[in-house]
């Protein structure tokens, strides 16, 4: 039970840090799909911050403002992780889009163009374009924690405690390094733009010359290619 002083030292550090709930909110919009509303963002983030003053220990070392920033995106992740995004159809269709790639690399030795994953799945080439796009809805969280997340939405069973972070071991990723050097130029070069240089998806569009939805289908393939590399098993050392 908190005492007078314990909820006026509470509602001080919401008022405190609602301004950066807010910036944070901001900041995961403009790389998600226009049909996220930014005021759900700061609500799931409210509550990150909720959660995380009810659960800090000042004796485990971090700062309360390490700690809540940690929560609050970490609630906005899994409020964008929880809405189920794909129908059962779309997704069958991804995995099987994932495994075309797969068996391709391992035909050609080398990354497969679009005619030929289109050709593997006996599909036109813009029906398989069509798919990409239609793959590609809520999938602009950062990259490290897609791959281990699968790309499925709605991992009910993930860690909360933030110092188990979505980020991959050592080794995984070290293939993911790999996987991303793979990666046609073309592909790579968004990759780059979007999750390095932190431009939005028009800029991207603007800089390889192809309009924002190319940016989206080109996104879901990389991802396709880097989910096919990574489920490969890691090479014996």
């Amino acid at each position: 039970m908190y005492t007078a002083k314990g909820k006026i030292d509470q509602h001080e550090r919401i008022r405190q840090y609602l301004p950066q709930v807010r910036r944070q909110a901001l900041a995961l919009q403009v790389k998600l799909p226009s049909s996220i509303e930014l005021e759900d963002l700061i609500q799931a983030g409210t509550l990150g911050l909720l959660e995380a003053l009810g659960r800090f220990d000042a004796s485990q070392g971090a700062s309360f403002a390490t700690f809540a920033n940690q929560r609050i995106r970490g609630a906005m992740l899994d409020e964008l992780r929880s809405r189920d995004w794909l129908p059962r159809s779309v997704r069958r269709h991804a995995r099987a889009m994932d495994e075309a790639i797969q068996r391709l690399e391992q035909q050609f030795g080398r990354a497969p163009e679009e005619h030929e994953i289109a050709a593997e799945l006996e599909m036109a080439l813009t029906e398989y374009r069509q798919l990409l796009s239609d793959t590609n809805n809520g999938q602009f969280l950062p990259f490290e924690e897609l791959l281990q997340e699968g790309v499925e939405p709605g991992a009910a069973n993930r860690p909360t405690d933030p110092s188990l972070s979505a980020l991959v071991d050592d080794e995984q990723r070290e293939r993911l390094v790999a996987a991303i050097d793979a990666l046609p130029e073309r592909e790579k070069l968004m990759m780059a733009l979007y999750y390095q240089e932190e431009l939005n998806l028009k800029e991207v569009g603007a800089v390889l010359g192809v309009s924002e939805s190319r940016v989206c289908q080109l996104h879901s393939q990389a991802l396709g290619r880097l989910r096919a590399r990574l489920h490969e098993a890691p090479v014996e050392r």
